[in-house]
């Protein structure tokens, strides 16, 4: 294992793994990040250099200190050997198994990985499948709205966050907030105020560069503010250099919907969220762990046998 901090490595990094999109996509716009002022404090692992079969960006170990934070202890991942990520992730102190921490990517063996490893660690899993979007910079529409002079299109403010934290389907909790805050601070975002500077309608980017928690408030819905929105925000990326994308559940039509009006592109494989969590934590915040897996039904089990909960 090595931790590449090398500018110019990671400058080779970036443009090695081009090659290798779509799969690579997450840990690509980490690295971009990275090379760019790195405002979010990550770093970057690599089973060898500079033949890597597998690479992980993660926070720096300095910037990972609330063990129960996985909102900040996220990690890109891709590899070109399935071998050698799940000996980077069980044999080396690639990731910290002693706190919450996601994984993404868009690699089937991410799962498997994370189950085989996290039955060796006493670690839950749970598992999220979205699709994911590509907007092409040339096909973009050009979006023209009449809207109220009351109205405004500009960026986000950290004053928003309490918020977008209330409305994210995965927030509400300080700990979202403080996250949902940093990302404001840190990266590109769009939204629509009203006279008096309350939000609207929004979007903003996240670590890795996506567009994440895309909303309008149910009562201006229907306004083309969600469509205004977003394809500013993809344009604002695409001129930062960056790829513009998002994730979406299959399910969620309304967003399928508005990315197909904007000629958007659904790529070929699904992106993973692993969230890892410690039995630990289950135990002391009595949550229930993920029992539909069955690697987690052995350990939990294990774990309680241990802990003299079960007779």
């Amino acid at each position: 294992m090595q931790v590449l901090r090398c500018s110019m490595k990671l400058q080779m990094l970036e443009k090695m793994i081009r090659w290798s999109f779509p799969e690579s996509l997450k840990v690509y716009r980490a690295v971009m990040n990275i090379n760019r002022g790195n405002p979010f404090r990550k770093e970057v692992v690599v089973d060898s250099w500079p033949d890597f079969k597998a690479v992980l960006t993660r926070p720096q170990r300095e910037n990972a200190m609330d063990d129960l934070d996985h909102y900040n202890n996220a990690h890109a991942v891709f590899y070109k050997e399935l071998q050698a990520y799940q000996e980077l992730l069980e044999n080396t102190n690639a990731v910290n198994w002693e706190q919450i921490f996601q994984i993404q990517g868009l690699q089937d063996g991410i799962c498997e990985i994370s189950r085989m490893v996290a039955l060796s660690k006493q670690v839950d899993v749970k598992i999220s499948s979205f699709q994911m979007d590509h907007s092409d910079p040339n096909t973009l529409p050009d979006v023209r709205l009449q809207m109220d002079p009351k109205v405004t299109l500009t960026y986000l403010d950290i004053s928003h966050a309490s918020l977008l934290s209330k409305t994210w389907s995965r927030g509400g909790n300080p700990r979202s907030q403080k996250y949902l805050a940093n990302l404001i601070c840190c990266f590109p975002s769009v939204c629509v105020l009203d006279d008096k500077g309350y939000p609207l309608s929004w979007s903003l980017t996240d670590q890795f560069a996506t567009a994440i928690h895309s909303y309008t408030l149910p009562e201006h819905q229907k306004k083309g503010y969600s469509r205004l929105v977003a394809t500013t925000l993809a344009k604002k990326l695409h001129s930062c250099g960056f790829p513009a994308q998002g994730n979406i559940l299959e399910t969620n039509m309304p967003s399928i919907t508005l990315l197909k009006s904007m000629n958007a592109q659904f790529l070929p494989c699904s992106f993973f969220r692993v969230i890892h969590t410690p039995f630990q934590f289950l135990v002391e915040s009595h949550l229930q762990p993920n029992l539909t897996d069955p690697y987690t039904q052995i350990n939990f089990c294990k774990l309680q046998e241990h802990s003299g909960r079960i007779q």
